[in-house]
């Protein structure tokens, strides 16, 4: 478990998460709204204002799911099983990856914090596409699958998570941030995570 002062600097970046979420949200659905209003006067007809569409909402899901992954989770904050799983949902439309959310009911914040972050690490197992599965631990805890036609695991990158740290040699791209961030949410929960990969699929658990 991290104490106070080394929680300090993750603390913080779950605001600035949320701040950027936050902000960035409400400008993409203001022109979301005017696509609309465009729509009910007859003007926004034509595949340019179509992908102007589909690039609104990308946007909005993918802020929506990090927002939750990357954001603050204190631990009295919950989440409801709606809002989660809709996010899942349209983070990966038109995405050659289906995700499948089988958790019930709401849950802490936290947990959801960290399952998804698992989804983002879990994600890039997947360069050819597949399907994802969020759902309980067999024995507790929390757990994601990963089926493929071609699995892609990172030994290194993926020891972050079994090894509960981040090496000081190795130097994470911003597309990696996910692995370093789940670290700190598993333990902010109490909880280690491991991972067992094969031809077949790419399981990842913390409990």
């Amino acid at each position: 478990m991290l104490d106070a002062h080394s929680q300090l600097p993750t603390r913080l970046a779950d605001l600035v998460a949320s701040r950027l979420c936050h902000d960035l949200v409400n400008p993409l659905g203001a022109i979301g709204n005017g696509v609309e209003l465009l729509e009910m006067t007859g003007k926004a007809d034509g595949p340019e204002m179509e992908l102007i569409r589909d690039a609104v909402r990308a946007a909005e899901a993918r802020i929506r799911l990090f927002r939750l992954a990357f954001g603050g989770a204190g631990p009295d904050q919950s989440t409801s099983n709606r809002e989660a799983r809709e996010a899942v949902d349209g983070y990966f439309h038109q995405s050659r990856i289906t995700g499948h959310w089988r958790i019930e009911g709401d849950r802490p914040r936290q947990e959801i914090k960290l399952l998804l972050l698992m989804l983002l690490c879990a994600e890039t197992s997947l360069p050819m596409g597949g399907d994802l599965y969020l759902q309980d631990g067999q024995d507790g805890g929390l757990a994601v699958e990963a089926h493929g036609p071609r699995l892609a695991v990172d030994d290194d990158l993926w020891g972050i998570l079994a090894g509960g740290e981040v090496p000081d040699e190795m130097n994470l791209k911003p597309s990696q941030a996910q692995f370093a961030v789940a670290v700190h949410a598993a333990s902010a929960l109490g909880l280690e995570m491991s991972y067992v990969a094969n031809e077949a699929a790419v399981r990842l658990t913390a409990r």
